[in-house]
Parts: structure tokens; C-alpha cells; sequence
């Protein structure tokens, strides 16, 4: 059973409230709440289609201790799986690579289409013998994941009892209409990795609020500085913070990126930055975007996929490697805060903190989210009992 905490004090108005307590940040069995309350149950990210950027192509993931299959099908559309055969629950691909007919379990043989269709099934009546009447192909077809892609992040929900992603993310979709359009994956020098030894949600914290600018993030802050800056906050969906000073990128003749198409002025020094609940990291620009797909590893490890995207594939390759550089070191500023925040929740009187009034509204959402979504979920437990 996880240890329940006390949450009645954490969503009361900004100025009152108090922040999680630690076990949420230390405990495993806290931990494992939730993982199905607020990343099963919900539309997580997973990955990013541009992981498998062609037909038949197929990536093995292990998320939240299940083993899925991001697999782009034969036609072009991006699939999850989970990445058992149907017949003994054996890995069917345990490496990515290019799927060039049928998943063939490497077991028994069974093997599946890239559509998830069962078929194949060598000797399953006895030797020779490739049917039997009592084996239905047709409902032993692989488990399919409910899955969605948006801002080329692969969503999905491993409970299948979400709102249909458009429903639950129509605010943020809207947000971002100027942007509905094709975003290209600036290749393998616009993706990295960091390790944190810290909980996911010290992650989406620090993400979602400037305050912390001056101190963490000199360089960014001398031309974006915090007054430049606002809250975004929408209740119960994402929160997040945005700039009204945004300083393009030049390479050594003066070259800028591309701007995405049909942008209104407003964005000419705008730029915005999103969590999306519970577990992926937005960013837009006029001339380039970005998405950090947080993957927990457990109670106080997290791996971040970081993501760089562009208007159009045919970019300056220099630039963009200083782009990605120029981001990795702001992401890398962070880490230290973040796992000092994670160290810090070992101290038995602390009370979850408080809040600035002012500056913390986007934290204060988030954690107001985690404790909304716990709290129901406990009543109904108690009703059920």
C-alpha cells in the first residue's frame, strides 16, 4: 500500500498553500501512485515520431517498466505496441532497427505484420501443420497502445480511459494554433540526453516558472531578463512561462534560421514555454521549436530526451549545432537546482515549502494538478471499498 499523505493543504490559494509533501519526491510506494495516476492514466509523452522516421521502422522502449514498441507501420503511421509476442510473452525486438517484412518472434516464430496483425503462425498444429482451428489469428494480433502524435511528440495512454487527446489538450492546441503546421527534426545533432538524480516532477517545477532566471541562468537572463517574462497557467492542464524578448541565433555571416510560416508580429520577439501534463516540455519560437520528453526512472532518477526542431529540413548544419549547444548548456544549468531540490527532500521537517505569491503561480498549478489528481483517486478508492 503507498503511504498517504497529507494533500489537504497544497491546492489553497497561492499565498496559503503548501508544496507536496517529501514522500512524493522519496517514497516508492508513493511513487508508484503515480505512475498510474498521473502517468498511465493520463496522455504521457513517450517518445518523439521522429525516432522512427520511416516506414518499418521500429524502437524497443522500456516506459514506466513496461516493454513498448514505437513502430512506424508499412502506410506511415506512428504505432505503440507493447513489444511481447502473443503467444509466451517473449521481447519480439529487443534493438531499433528496420522491420523489411514481419515482426518474426525470435521464440517460436510466430510473426506479425507491422500493423500488429498475427500472421504467421509456423507449426502451431503440430509439424507441417501452420493453423488450427482452435487458434483464432485474428484476435492474437499484438496489444496496441492508444497513442497520439502532436508537436511531433508520441502521446500515449497506457490506461485507455483519457479524454480523446484532442478533448484534453484543445487548450494547448489553441494556444499554439500559429504553429499548427509540419515541424522537421533537426537530425542527430538537435537531440541529447541528460541524466538527473531527481524526481520528474522537480523537473516540470523548474521548468515552468522564470523566477529562478537571475541566479540559474545568467547568461539568458542578460538579454531575456525576468521582468520580460509572464505566467502562463491553465488549471488542471499545463502551466508554464513566457517572454516578450527573444533573441534569434546568428551564425558568422549574419544567417538566421527560417521562420515558421504565417506568424503574426507577436511573435517576432515572443516566445513561449509549456508543461504539458504530466511529463512533456514545450518550447516555440518563430524560427525554431523544442520538446523534452521526461521518462522517470524511479522515485529520484529522471532521463530527459531532448528534442530541437525547425520550419523546414534545409537549414544551416553549424547553426544548428550551436543552437543545440547553446540550449544543452541552459538545460544543464538547471540540473544542479534540481538535484539539490531532490537531496533537499530528505530533510525530515521540511513542510513542502511555500510559494511566492507572485512568481510561483505556474509551480503552484502543477503541484495543485498532482494533488487534485491523487485526492479523487483516493475517493474512489474509499467509495469502492
Amino acid at each position: 500500500m503507498p503511504q498517504i499523505t497529507d494533500l489537504s493543504t497544497v491546492r489553497g490559494p497561492i499565498d496559503r498553500a503548501m508544496g507536496l509533501p517529501n514522500a512524493h519526491y522519496t517514497d516508492a510506494s508513493v511513487h508508484a501512485e503515480e505512475t498510474r495516476v498521473l502517468l498511465t492514466e493520463q496522455w504521457a509523452g513517450l517518445a518523439v515520431a521522429a525516432d522512427v522516421p520511416e516506414p518499418g521502422d521500429a524502437k524497443p522502449i522500456d516506459f514506466l517498466g513496461m516493454p513498448l514498441l514505437l513502430l512506424r507501420d508499412k502506410a506511415g503511421t506512428v504505432r505503440v505496441f507493447e513489444n511481447i509476442c502473443r503467444h509466451r510473452g517473449m521481447i519480439l525486438v529487443d534493438a531499433p532497427r528496420r522491420i523489411q517484412g514481419a515482426i518474426r518472434c525470435p521464440y517460436h516464430s510466430w510473426c506479425y505484420g507491422t500493423d500488429g496483425r498475427l500472421v504467421s503462425t509456423p507449426h502451431v498444429g503440430g509439424p507441417g501443420q501452420n493453423s488450427h482451428e482452435g487458434l483464432d489469428r485474428a484476435t492474437l494480433g499484438l496489444n496496441e497502445v492508444r497513442s497520439h502524435v502532436w508537436r511531433d511528440v508520441v502521446w500515449v495512454n497506457l490506461s485507455g480511459t483519457a479524454a480523446p487527446f484532442e478533448d484534453a489538450m484543445a487548450q494547448a492546441i489553441a494556444r499554439w494554433s500559429d504553429f499548427d503546421q509540419p515541424v522537421h527534426h533537426g537530425g542527430p545533432d538537435s537531440r541529447f540526453t541528460l541524466t538527473v538524480q531527481a524526481n520528474w516532477k522537480l523537473a516540470v517545477e523548474n521548468y515552468c516558472e522564470s523566477y529562478h532566471l537571475p541566479w540559474v541562468h545568467p547568461g539568458l537572463n542578460s538579454y531575456s531578463r525576468l521582468e520580460d517574462h509572464y505566467n502562463i497557467e491553465a488549471p488542471d492542464l499545463f502551466s508554464g512561462q513566457g517572454t516578450r524578448v527573444y533573441r534569434q541565433i546568428r551564425g558568422e555571416t549574419g544567417n538566421v534560421f527560417p521562420d515558421f510560416a504565417g506568424l503574426g508580429p507577436a511573435w517576432d520577439e515572443a516566445a513561449e514555454y509549456l508543461a504539458i501534463y504530466p511529463n512533456v516540455l514545450l518550447g516555440v519560437h518563430r524560427d525554431h521549436a523544442f520538446a523534452i520528453v521526461l521518462v522517470p526512472e524511479a522515485q529520484d532518477r529522471t532521463r530527459e530526451e531532448i528534442h530541437l526542431y525547425y520550419a523546414t529540413t534545409d537549414t544551416d548544419p553549424a547553426l544548428r549545432a550551436r543552437n543545440a549547444a547553446q540550449w544543452k548548456e541552459v538545460f544543464e544549468e538547471d540540473i544542479f537546482v534540481v538535484e539539490g531540490m531532490q537531496r533537499g527532500r530528505s530533510a525530515p521537517r521540511f513542510d513542502g515549502g511555500r510559494f511566492s505569491p507572485v512568481m510561483d503561480g505556474p509551480t503552484h498549478m502543477f503541484h495543485a494538478w498532482v494533488a487534485g489528481r491523487l485526492q479523487a483517486d483516493r475517493t474512489r478508492d474509499r467509495a469502492a471499498e
